[in-house]
């Protein structure tokens, strides 16, 4: 029988998948989740921490038997018995399968929409509402599935519900209304059904699904993000004596372990993820603020405002504009499979999101459809070339530089940027799209 240990940081939603599987299989699991066992920000920094986990992501797990594990369905799969995991080869596949679905199709839409309401993210309109969209068709796909089966997988619970229900926790305590749940009212009794087994509670407690859709609370926001400004600004605080100035940086240290506790409690740990070098450093300043562009494309006027504001801006020494097209057409299927596609695309290029924008778009119907778009990125070379990470989906697509000046190159960017034109050179309707920013 598996015994360790499990660090964490408190309420680590990805952490509870690790805890409930040990619930069940009867793994004895010690969780280090507070000082002085276990420090987020400070412990998984120390060299001691990254020899055995290099990333220095949690959770982590170390076993009494010196076994250690990263990744959070990995460490689930490995407390869990073969119940959990699937008694049969098509079973074992079934769980697998509905484990990469909460990490492919759940987690990106709930995290755009529940983080805002939480305070640790800025609220985007149009990403929220993408997001609600896609959380919509994901309880589609569940609804139906759950319409004649208790659990996901066979009749009992595997790692496939406890993997799906830990993604979703958040969805159904801060967001999903009675309104918005009233559709998929066999993904509801699931949730419930599992929340509510013993196993589940002890890690959980009582699980009090939303009465009312959270909103972004601005106010909220600001408290929990400036606190590295203010700190930035003390420093460059007039000197009025040593003594003085030697306070005010012991202030600042003492509070800076503090704003990082309260953003990780809600998955903001990406802050404090080991830094690598940033492929862009190298890049002169530009004089086009690209995120003062995506704050007005995202919040005002596609045609009125943000489009005039990219062209007065641009700086065409400093950025680039692409334009994709995906060279298996032929293979696309259904719709919903080739917005997925797409998604999973902007998933895999997370921490290339501040040096690039693009608009996606998908024309034609299922079984007869095709993928292109515009990119812009900082700097002249095709971005994906400058770090091995942002490689995966790149070469799925043919890449073509476009000259800024040129009227194909105006008439792209306004058409896939407001998802509204001819798009003569596509010769099928407009369908969705997508936006990378």
């Amino acid at each position: 029988m598996a015994a360790g240990t499990l660090y964490t940081y408190p309420e680590n939603w990805r952490a509870f998948k690790a805890q409930i599987a040990a619930q069940y299989s009867g793994a004895r699991l010690k969780v280090a989740s507070n000082a002085p066992a276990f420090t987020f920000g400070q412990t998984n920094r120390t060299p001691a921490f990254l020899s055995n986990f290099p990333l220095g992501k949690v959770p982590a797990y170390q076993g009494d038997d010196g076994l250690c594990l990263f990744e959070s369905n990995a460490i689930a799969h490995y407390l869990g018995n073969e119940a959990l995991r699937g008694a049969t080869p098509q079973a074992a596949a079934q769980v697998l399968q509905w484990v990469s679905f909460a990490d492919s199709e759940i987690i990106p839409p709930a995290s755009a929409w529940v983080f805002p309401t939480l305070g640790i993210m800025q609220f985007n309109k149009q990403a929220t509402e993408q997001a609600k969209e896609d959380i919509k068709k994901v309880l589609a796909v569940l609804n139906q599935h759950l319409n004649t089966r208790t659990f996901l997988v066979g009749e009992r619970v595997s790692l496939a519900d406890i993997t799906v229900v830990c993604s979703m926790l958040w969805l159904f305590k801060q967001v999903l209304e009675p309104s918005f749940r009233q559709p998929f009212p066999n993904v509801t009794r699931w949730f419930t059904t599992c929340v509510n087994q013993p196993q589940f509670k002890t890690i959980l407690g009582e699980v009090k699904l939303c009465e009312k859709m959270a909103q972004f609370d601005a106010k909220k926001f600001a408290e929990m993000q400036p606190k590295k400004e203010t700190a930035a600004k003390k420093e460059k605080a007039p000197k009025e004596g040593a003594k003085p100035q030697e306070k005010k940086e012991k202030k600042k240290e003492e509070k800076k372990p503090a704003a990082e506790e309260e953003m990780d409690e809600c998955e903001a740990a990406v802050a404090a993820e080991p830094k690598t070098k940033d492929p862009f450093a190298e890049l002169p300043k530009s004089t086009f603020i690209f995120d003062e562009f995506k704050r007005k494309y995202s919040n005002e006027d596609t045609l009125k405002v943000a489009l005039p504001y990219f062209w007065e801006n641009f700086d065409t020494e400093g950025y680039s504009i692409w334009y994709s097209e995906y060279k298996y057409s032929n293979e696309l299927d259904a719709i919903f499979m080739s917005c997925n596609l797409i998604s999973g695309m902007f998933q895999r290029l997370e921490k290339l999101r501040k040096n690039a924008f693009a608009s996606v778009c998908l024309f034609g119907v299922s079984k007869d459809s095709s993928i292109s778009g515009i990119w812009v990125f900082r700097g002249q070379e095709l971005a994906f070339k400058l770090c091995p990470d942002w490689q995966i989906d790149y070469e799925s697509y043919d890449w073509r530089k476009l000259d800024p000046n040129s009227e194909e190159c105006k008439t792209k960017v306004k058409e896939y940027f407001a998802w509204e034109g001819e798009f003569k050179h596509v010769g099928k309707a407009f369908n969705s799209g997508k936006i990378f920013k």
